[in-house]
């Protein structure tokens, strides 16, 4: 759970203080001043503070700088990251049900085990992100990137996609080869 106090001072400045607690144990992982959540959290992965298992659930951090950030078995489940660029992130195992990455960009990200039942992946980048064994249950995906995603094993029970996605999600399952095979042809003489 993150929590906020606004101090007199603070106030002044439009900062308040602001705590990023372990979702289990409820230690303080990061505690500091900041404008809001998406402020902390942005302070916190510059400082490379290990935010596993942070409880960030309904956080609103659009467009967030989280490039690289460890958020193993973090909670953000409801959580609005739209626009936010979690390249490279460690998500593996986080809860991000109903969670909102529309448009973010989650290239290369490490989202193993993942729970991303109902969220909305619309145009997000997931170009060679791991989704091995992640729970994509009912999510919405249109126009969503998938080149190169690995989904081995991935429930995609009810997922949303659009017609043209198709064959880049059956590629990605390997379903279908995205290489052509060029024939060769044979003059036969009759």
């Amino acid at each position: 759970m993150w929590t906020f106090q606004r101090s007199r001072l603070s106030y002044l400045k439009q900062t308040m203080k602001i705590q990023i607690k372990n979702r289990y144990n409820s230690n303080i992982l990061w505690n500091g001043e900041a404008k809001d959540i998406k402020d902390a959290v942005q302070q916190a992965v510059k400082a490379r503070v290990n935010l596993s298992w942070a409880d960030l659930s309904g956080a609103f951090m659009p467009m967030a700088n989280l490039t690289g950030v460890n958020l193993t078995g973090a909670n953000l489940s409801g959580a609005n990251l739209s626009g936010a660029n979690l390249y490279g992130a460690n998500l593996y195992g986080a809860n991000l049900s109903g969670a909102d990455l529309s448009k973010a960009n989650l290239t290369e990200a490490n989202l193993s085990g993942a729970n991303l039942s109902d969220a909305n992946l619309s145009k997000a980048d997931l170009s060679k992100a791991d989704l091995s064994k992640a729970n994509l249950y009912g999510a919405f995906m249109p126009m969503a990137n998938l080149s190169g995603a690995n989904l081995s094993r991935a429930d995609l029970t009810g997922v949303k996609i659009q017609e043209d996605q198709q064959k880049q999600l059956l590629n990605c399952l390997g379903v279908v080869s995205s290489k052509k095979k060029s024939v060769k042809k044979k003059k036969v003489n009759v």
